[in-house]
């Protein structure tokens, strides 16, 4: 099963229960942090994507690191960025956790399976709903999934269509 198939549920049941997390802007994650190895894997790979450079997030809290796509790769509308075209962002490695735009048929997996929630401006309705905290990677099971959504997340930019 892959993410990009809007059809399939694929993302198991995260274990335990979830982190606490602020409850408002900054949204952050406050417990469960992940370690910080785990965190450098995760932007390395994330660095690997087609057309993706790492850089300071231009709308996340300082020492955040944003997910860019380049100006070279086509993308079919702006609301697939949270500014710029940062389509995702790693907090401080005192959080670990990510905010992302998740395809619109991922949201509920993601939720109502335990690896992440809504984040709180979204809910609001003054960003896209499918942007989300993603609890950050406890170990390297939790790696693999999380660039998963990760990738899910650049497709998404890209403009992939899925399934």
């Amino acid at each position: 099963m892959e993410p990009d198939d809007p059809r399939r549920e694929w993302l198991p049941f995260r274990p335990g229960d979830p982190p606490r997390t602020t409850p408002d802007d900054p949204h952050r994650q406050l417990t469960q942090i992940a370690p910080v190895e785990m965190q450098e894997a995760l932007v390395e790979r994330g660095r690997l994507l087609s057309g993706t450079f790492v850089a300071p997030s231009l709308i996340s809290m300082p020492g955040s690191r944003g997910f860019v796509l380049d100006d070279s790769t086509p993308t079919p509308v702006s609301e697939v960025f949270m500014i710029g075209r940062e389509y995702a962002h790693i907090h401080p490695s005192y959080d670990g956790s990510l905010h992302m735009i998740v395809p619109p048929h991922l949201v509920r997996q993601v939720v109502e399976r335990g690896w992440g929630e809504q984040h709180p401006v979204a809910r609001m309705g003054l960003i896209p709903m499918n942007t989300l905290m993603v609890y950050g990677p406890r170990d390297p099971g939790e790696l693999d999934l999380v660039f998963m959504l990760l990738k899910a997340s650049w497709s998404n930019a890209r403009g992939d269509q899925p399934g």
